[in-house]
């Protein structure tokens, strides 16, 4: 493959630090890289370098004649004086931009739901996001460094992102460096994984699953290595006493040996048994909403708004849901039920009598009161004690401990809490909050300035953690990890979702065509008639109860044909490859199973409309 970049040697200090140090790496035509580090070790000072935005101490970066690069900054660096359209295509004339594929493919897929000609200014941390991504995409770059690219992103944004990526070159050309700590964009986009640590780039081959695959297998190694270098200790000085002289032998590199690691390894979590002690601790009632609905004035006109249908929604002690939604769908107005800080205006909410709910909220609430205390003072004042872990398994940690978990080290104890970094403070938070020992916790993007590593460490925390269990999150690798299962709030109505995240992207994409289509239709023809035609008829109070019925009905053989498409894609892997009549008896029967649920899909849309 045809070499794009490559740096030799490159060095970086700063005055506290050294980043890197002699650093030699190099990107070629069709590598699609994800980077991966802790946060501080240097991800975006060498994505800079590589950019050319950073200058190293020593070392060069050389790129091949003619390769034409672009780069997102991790920084909001758009103009908040210019529209759009000015920030995307600039001063290009309509006909030239519009006739282009790539640049309506890349407006379709992130702008779609803006006005063209609306000003930057009045745009939400996301849509700003969305802008800067199309403003570099609908360029011709042979390479591409993202800075984080999916911050603020939801999660059809960042399925869109991710598909585009990996169709944006044909195969063997073009270059991608992303630093990102959205693992589930690492899997699906990456072929090589740089993890930045200790001042060099380790290089693996795969996305985010392979390279802990393979890190695992170094840390086994170096274990193995360890312990070898103590037992030869020990025979040398058995030697020295003795005179026997001592045998070594050369580590053998095994791939295998990181399935053996982990062939007997349990299930993340023990299910029936963190059920069984959240029953114990909030009793069978956690929270009910019954009939639920939430409504506010409209900004413009002042009449009531409902932004939640009537919701039924019976939490279960132990339930690990998670909740997707675009933004203003309503999520936080749902946790907000959940919560108590917001009232039902129609039906009612019931909770347990133990019920004791606590929220990470985005706002970092929790250490307004800290700001000025070390953190050794703020933990100072909590609990000494804290149960984690069920059964045999349980074990008590002090504050202290749970902080280093949580990657705090013994230095950082002494910051004063105004003074640590965004991941720090969100970790800290969310001890306070743990140490309150809440029954119920809601946790509102928690994945935000946090690395993978500690993605992981809180993920473990939580799979030990007996309580109920409500997450919001456009990083979809976290909420498929810690969830059980997953709701979507889909025009007002909550929605199970029995093929998880899949199956809301799927909804989400057939509700935008179709507004489109029924957008088109307007245009086309305005009269009242058809105007009318496409408003569903308001049903009778039997008949909203037997669409309610129905609906209930459709959504358990969702699930059910979820499980069967699941069970006949991984019989047909497992087929006699060289069996085609047979081979194409289970491709159809999968695409049977695939049209019934489409239809299922399709009813279910009719109903909910008309109940809405």
């Amino acid at each position: 493959m045809a070499h794009l970049l490559g740096a030799e040697a490159l060095h970086l200090e700063f005055p506290t630090k050294v980043v890197f140090d002699r650093v030699s790496l190099g990107i070629d035509e069709g590598d699609r890289i994800g980077v991966v580090g802790r946060n501080g070790d240097g991800k975006s000072s060498l994505l800079a370098m590589l950019a050319g935005r950073l200058e190293p101490d020593s070392g060069r970066v050389t790129v091949r004649g003619g390769v034409r690069v672009g780069v997102l900054d991790q920084a909001d660096t758009l103009d908040d004086a210019l529209t759009i359209r000015e920030a995307v295509v600039g001063d290009r004339p309509e006909h030239e931009w519009a006739g282009d594929a790539r640049t309506r493919e890349v407006i379709a897929g992130l702008l779609g739901d803006l006005a063209w000609d609306g000003a930057i200014a009045g745009l939400s941390g996301g849509q700003r996001r969305r802008v800067s991504l199309a403003a570099l995409l609908v360029g011709d770059h042979d390479v591409l460094f993202l800075d984080e690219p999916t911050n603020h992103l939801d999660v059809e944004a960042i399925a869109w992102l991710a598909d585009h990526v990996k169709r944006r070159w044909p195969a063997n050309q073009g270059g991608l460096l992303v630093v990102t700590h959205d693992r589930w964009f690492l899997d699906e986009v990456c072929t090589t994984t740089w993890e930045v640590h200790d001042r060099i780039v380790e290089p693996f081959e795969g996305g985010y699953a392979a390279y802990i695959l393979q890190r695992v297998e170094r840390d086994r190694q170096a274990a193995v290595i360890e312990q070898r270098r103590q037992n030869l200790a020990r025979k040398e000085l058995a030697w020295l006493r003795r005179g026997a002289p001592a045998r070594t032998s050369k580590p053998k590199f095994r791939i295998d040996a990181a399935n053996v690691l982990i062939a007997d390894v349990p299930e993340i979590r023990n299910a029936t048994e963190l059920r069984s002690l959240a029953v114990s601790r909030l009793g069978k009632d956690v929270v009910d909403l019954l009939d639920a609905a939430v409504s506010y004035p409209d900004a413009a006109t002042g009449t009531p708004r409902e932004v939640l249908h009537p919701v039924e929604w019976r939490i279960a002690p132990g339930e690990r849901t998670g909740i997707l939604g675009v933004n203003g769908a309503g999520k936080s107005t749902l946790l907000g039920l959940v919560s108590g800080d917001v009232e039902p205006t129609s039906g009612r909410v019931k909770r347990g009598k133990t019920v004791k709910v606590a929220t990470l909220t985005q706002r970092l609430d929790e250490l307004e009161e800290h700001l000025d205390d070390p953190v050794r003072v703020v933990i100072s004042r909590l609990r000494t004690t804290y149960t984690f872990g069920t059964g045999a398994k349980a074990q008590e940690l002090t504050p202290g401990q749970l902080l280093e978990r949580m990657g705090f080290q013994s230095a950082q104890l002494s910051t004063p809490v105004k003074d640590l970094s965004g991941g720090q403070k969100r970790r800290l938070q969310l001890l306070l909050i743990l140490l309150e020992q809440p029954n119920v916790l809601i946790l509102d993007e928690p994945t935000n300035d946090l690395d993978t590593d500690m993605l992981a460490a809180i993920e473990d925390l939580l799979d030990s953690w007996p309580g109920t269990l409500l997450v919001v999150s456009h990083d979809r690798y976290f909420i498929e990890r810690v969830t059980d299962q997953q709701y979507a709030i889909l025009g007002g109505h909550l929605r199970h979702l029995p093929g998880g995240v899949d199956e809301y992207l799927r909804l989400r994409a057939r509700s935008v065509s179709e507004r489109s289509a029924t957008r088109r239709a307007g245009e086309a023809d305005a009269s009242a008639a058809a105007s009318a035609s496409l408003q569903a008829p308001a049903l009778s109070g039997q008949e909203l109860r037997a669409a309610q019925k129905e609906v209930s009905s459709l959504e358990r053989r969702l699930e059910k044909l979820e499980k069967q498409i699941d069970a006949a894609r991984a019989a047909l892997a497992d087929h006699d490859q060289s069996d085609y009549v047979g081979l194409g008896a289970e491709m159809a029967r999968i695409g049977e199973l695939e049209k019934e649920r489409d239809g299922v899909e399709e009813r279910w849309f009719e109903l909910t409309e008309q109940i809405g």
